[in-house]
């Protein structure tokens, strides 16, 4: 009865979690959020995200409302957001030694599941937060700040370089027949993307704002960097020839033969610059074998995603005088899938030992009943429960982030004009000779927004 009684005050506590993901899956919980932002009230249930920033899953909260209200144009509310998100990833990154609370949510992790854990977020989240934090410095007039985000965001592609070599090698140090099946599916869902810090967005971004603000030879070495992971974007090609030209850079002879020459602005011309964003990136699904040991009924449950990723049909941008058709510069949903293919390892170490733990513990309340006499063993029915109940997939992620970043570019002549994405409603923007009109498109569902500024 002991052991009944104390089985029971597990799951009672449990419920208190719930929200937090251990019993009850991340993608849920959030599924209200994203059906907001398909709609005209993108903010209602901001205050409810907000409320959960002190939670164990406070820095995805964090990031989930910084996206949220930078949908709905509330940018100074999506900074201070952001920097909760980016003061948390320095907590982990500044705790020097293991705390109780770690051990606390180890041996948790342990009993229960992975989502016992704080969530500390995988690098391509990371990056995008001070992407979309420069974003918001951007649009609310602070070039400058702006230009401090996005440098961040390259310094931490540089630096993410040495964990995901590591990582590789911890993948290839525990190959086999399940893992390598695991990891071959990944690999087809993610094309060409071989990793998940090396965002061509972020890169095109940084290289965008220094060139905006009369930085071209910082400007060509990110539209460089960005190009070497998406290699076939005409934007990015014309920006490579235009520079090249520009600084008489010696690759300009090659950059022309390849891509024809530069398409340079006539006089008093100004230029329009489209950042397009489309959709949300997949939810991870759970993979779960039950399976038993000694008799006893236990779980694996393994975060995963689908194989097949539906193509994105390129922008058609409309009012411009000519159709403008945007391409892609990111695949965000690519990312996502890299970053649980370099986690593998580490999930699959958690997972055996857990495995261990609840078998254990099976074991110890089958050999109390059978000390009672072999009487009905409850408890051992019960701990069997238990292990399959909470025996819950990891499938935490920033999720109100876009599946896929698109650019255009185009010079044009001055003047207000009325544009439209495929049949959105139509957005005013004006275009100033000399000057760059900078349009972010944030496309969820049904709703497509226009954020514009000129620089």
């Amino acid at each position: 009865m002991n052991k009944l009684l104390s089985i029971a005050l597990i799951c009672f506590s449990l419920t208190g979690c719930a929200y937090n993901s251990v019993l009850i899956n991340y993608p849920s919980q959030i599924a209200p959020i994203k059906q907001n932002l398909a709609s005209p009230s993108p903010a209602a249930k901001l205050p409810e995200l907000a409320a959960q920033i002190d939670s164990n899953d406070g820095l995805l909260y964090a990031q989930e409302a910084g996206r949220v209200a930078q949908v709905s144009g509330n940018f100074e509310a999506s900074k201070t957001y952001y920097e909760q998100a980016i003061s948390a990833y320095k907590a982990f990154d500044d705790r020097a030694t293991i705390s109780a609370s770690d051990l606390t949510a180890t041996a948790s992790s342990l009993v229960l599941n992975d989502n016992a854990i704080p969530y500390r977020g995988p690098g391509y989240e990371r990056i995008m937060v001070h992407q979309y934090q420069a974003f918001n410095y951007l649009f609310s007039g602070d070039a400058q700040g702006a230009l401090v985000e996005v440098r961040r965001s390259n310094q931490l592609q540089s630096s993410e370089q040495a964990r995901y070599q590591k990582s590789q090698k911890s993948v290839r140090a525990m190959a086999n027949g399940t893992i390598d099946s695991e990891i071959n599916k990944l690999d087809q869902a993610t094309g060409t993307v071989t990793s998940s810090f090396l965002n061509a967005y972020s890169y095109y971004t940084t290289g965008l704002l220094h060139e905006l603000l009369g930085e071209p030879n910082d400007a060509y070495i990110d539209y460089r960097k960005a190009a070497q992971i998406t290699p076939n974007n005409k934007y990015l090609q014309q920006d490579l020839v235009r520079l090249a030209k520009q600084l008489s850079m010696p690759q300009y002879d090659e950059f022309k033969r390849r891509w024809g020459d530069a398409i340079l602005p006539k006089k008093g011309q100004g230029q329009v610059v489209m950042a397009v964003e489309k959709g949300f990136v997949p939810e991870k699904q759970s993979l779960t074998v039950p399976f038993t040991i000694d008799g006893n009924w236990q779980t694996v449950s393994l975060a995963t995603y689908q194989p097949h990723r539906q193509q994105i049909a390129p922008s058609t941008i409309q009012g411009l005088g000519t159709v403008l058709k945007a391409e892609p510069i990111a695949n965000i949903d690519a990312l996502a899938i890299n970053a649980l293919k370099e986690d593998l390892p580490a999930a699959l170490v958690r997972q055996a030992a857990r495995v261990y733990t609840k078998s254990e513990m099976t074991r110890s309340v089958e050999s109390g009943s059978k000390r009672r006499n072999n009487e009905a063993d409850a408890a051992a029915i019960l701990m069997q429960i238990f292990n399959v109940v909470t025996e819950q997939a990891d499938r935490r992620s920033w999720l109100t982030l876009p599946r896929q970043a698109q650019i255009a570019r185009q010079y044009i002549e001055p003047g207000e004009y009325q544009i439209r994405l495929g049949n959105s409603p139509a957005a005013k923007i004006d275009v100033k000779p000399n000057r760059a009109t900078l349009i972010w498109v944030i496309e969820t569902g049904n709703q497509t927004r226009f954020y514009s500024i000129i620089i």
